[in-house]
């Protein structure tokens, strides 16, 4: 059984933070794959206003074209419809019936799983693969975990991850204030943000 993992998220901009927890799993759970899948449509009101799909799947492109493993995968782009995780891992499932699916997400992601659009149905289609941060702490995090695999037997996992405090709303503001984001991403992610003027202007850029 070939198994593949899924890296969902905004990726407004795709950052070393992510890279890192995609090869993390990679490593430890032993996949054969991870797919990058940005966020088509979101759900969330706060992110309707965020830069286009096209740039956006670009920088995650020249982010992982030196890693064999990882791949592009444009599901939630091509849906017309609300990205909704549920819906997303059972169109994977659909594009891989013979894979075990490994969904990837972050510490403050799994402490709001359960109020997520159709928690049981992501169950269904995937294990979760939770990347520990700092700031939930770590004992919090743990005990998360094991909290939810009492109601959720044998799908919640934790990462071993460097504890890299990174977002890309920092890096968005300090690329409008003129601070430098070198080694914040990869330097071709960088260079086209440059090349393109993305989130220099106030809420960044809406291109």
């Amino acid at each position: 059984m070939q198994k593949i993992g899924i890296m969902g998220g905004t990726f407004n901009p795709i950052h070393t933070g992510h890279l890192m927890i995609a090869e993390s799993a990679r490593e430890q759970f032993g996949l054969e794959k991870v797919l990058f899948v940005p966020t088509g449509h979101s759900p969330l009101r706060h992110k309707r206003h965020i830069t286009s799909a096209d740039r956006r799947c670009e920088m995650v492109s020249l982010a992982i074209a030196d890693n064999p493993w990882f791949t592009l995968d444009t599901t939630e782009i091509a849906d017309a419809g609300t990205s909704y995780t549920s819906r997303t891992l059972q169109k994977l499932k659909e594009k891989y019936p013979d894979a075990e699916l490994s969904f990837i997400l972050g510490a403050d992601s799994l402490f709001d799983f359960e109020s997520w659009y159709e928690p049981e149905k992501i169950l269904q289609n995937c294990r979760i693969l939770a990347a520990y941060r700092k700031k939930e702490g770590r004992d919090a995090f743990l005990r998360k975990v094991e909290e939810l695999n009492q109601r959720h037997p044998g799908k919640f996992f934790p990462l071993d991850t460097p504890s890299l405090e990174l977002s890309s709303q920092d890096i968005r503001d300090r690329i409008r204030s003129g601070r430098s984001v070198r080694y914040f991403l990869p330097k071709e992610v960088e260079a086209y943000i440059r090349m393109h003027h993305l989130y220099e202007e106030e809420g960044g850029a809406l291109t």
